[in-house]
């Protein structure tokens, strides 16, 4: 993998986005992974992005569900429905941008929607997604530099980068350690934190991390898969 391809994994299952009016319901379908109540909520925001083209918000908003339940798909191992979800979501958040092009998060899911194509087809989706992928995600660094999931979306590239490509564990935690420094309460940058504790054999501190996202987001399913994955001792 090229080093210009830094970003190209970036956000893939960082979906707990700081963002604000954000329905619980769908929070809620994400913890649980549960894509028919996504499906649902998906099918009632694109009625309401389709009666409003001019509302930024409802634009995001739909691709947000999207990116969630792009996720949701590669948590269960199904990189095709992620990758038709993360496709459904680009036309939303690319009108959100055009409507306002100054708001960070938009640019941020922007960068994050383009990094969750990527799994289902990595060479030829590489090179289509991955310079919006990188590209978007320093446009929403440049616009807000204490946007605390910009850094974890960051983080999550560095995580899947080898290091002699540039990336690797240190990097992705230094990223996700200034998204907690930003915003302590961030559940996604805990989860993350303890994802990539364990890749570096940091078993107890990986622990702690993962059990602190849950007591943040008690009810995040992957969080607990992931807590079951690491060593006791």
């Amino acid at each position: 993998m090229p080093p210009r391809l830094k970003f190209i994994l970036l956000g893939f299952a960082a979906a707990a986005i700081a963002a604000t009016n954000v329905d619980t319901a769908l929070v809620k379908a994400r913890d649980s992974q549960d894509l028919k109540a996504l499906n649902t909520i998906i099918s009632q925001y694109k009625q309401t992005a389709g009666a409003n083209p001019k509302s930024p918000e409802d634009q995001y908003r739909l691709a947000l569900a999207n990116s969630y339940a792009a996720e949701v798909a590669l948590e269960l191992k199904d990189k095709k429905d992620s990758e038709k979800y993360a496709e459904a979501g680009i036309d939303p958040i690319r009108s959100a941008v055009s409507l306002d092009g100054s708001n960070a998060e938009y640019h941020r899911l922007y960068g994050q929607l383009c990094g969750q194509v990527i799994p289902a087809n990595p060479l030829l989706g590489a090179l289509k997604y991955g310079p919006c992928a990188r590209d978007e995600i320093n446009k929403a660094l440049e616009l807000d530099n204490k946007l605390a999931m910009a850094y974890v979306s960051r983080g999550v590239g560095n995580y899947y980068l080898p290091a002699q490509m540039g990336g690797g564990v240190d990097l992705a935690l230094k990223d996700i350690d200034r998204a907690i420094a930003i915003n302590p309460k961030l559940a996604e940058a805990y989860l993350w934190k303890g994802i990539a504790l364990r890749k570096a054999g940091r078993n107890r501190e990986a622990r702690q991390a993962l059990e602190r996202s849950l007591q943040l987001d008690p009810g995040r399913l992957w969080a607990k898969q992931e807590l079951a994955k690491v060593p006791s001792s």
